[in-house]
């Protein structure tokens, strides 16, 4: 039986806390351009994108709202969303925890970006078919996950801050049994700051 290391339960108050230090580190530090541009080249025109973990919206939120993208983040730091509905008042904002949405529409595209790997193995399991509801045929997925299966602990604030990943092949059966087909993923990118991201398209 999986036991989560209890810095798991932490991580949407350390994110509260933190709000602005965290935001002062990620604003304009978009180093996930080449990442964000593959996805963007997959997307229909002024595409819907569900953005999970949208953080403050600097600079992911903001690269898609600047290319004519209708962004809907979801966010359970209620002062980091609030900067996003400062920055992008046009966009759409929720304050809630990306495992139990269920807004009732899909999108073209859905990211997970620097946020799905906060949660246990448990509730990354649960979240393919939170991707799957609100999705559509060619929707493009893309998230980060861990190198392989385990927990890491990473540090912010001089807290505890938790990381973890289920091993690829189980991914890869969570996104086949979701509709999803892997277009390319890269583990421990050198020119991603080491991120290991999935980048996938639904099929059915």
């Amino acid at each position: 039986m999986e036991r989560d290391h209890p810095s798991a339960e932490n991580i949407i108050a350390l994110y509260h806390e933190g709000a602005e230090a965290w935001d002062s580190v990620r604003k304009g530090n978009c180093i996930e351009l080449a990442w964000l541009e593959r996805y963007r080249a997959l997307l229909p025109a002024k595409a819907h994108i569900l953005d999970l973990g949208c953080g403050g919206g600097d600079p992911i939120a903001g690269y898609f709202v600047q290319h004519g993208y209708h962004v809907c983040g979801v966010d359970s730091s209620a002062p980091l969303l609030a900067l996003c509905q400062q920055r992008f008042p046009d966009a759409e904002w929720h304050l809630a925890d990306m495992r139990r949405i269920a807004l009732r529409k899909t999108f073209g595209g859905i990211l997970a970006w620097d946020s799905f790997f906060h949660l246990t193995r448990r509730d990354q399991r649960h979240m393919f078919s939170v991707f799957h509801h609100h999705s559509e045929q060619e929707t493009v997925l893309m998230f980060t996950s861990g190198p392989d299966n385990g927990e890491a602990i990473g540090e912010f604030m001089g807290q505890p801050l938790y990381h973890a990943s289920l091993d690829h092949d189980e991914y890869r059966q969570l996104l086949a049994d979701n509709g999803f087909r892997v277009l390319r993923q890269v583990t421990e990118d050198p020119d991603c700051g080491g991120r290991t991201v999935w980048l996938a398209q639904r099929e059915k």
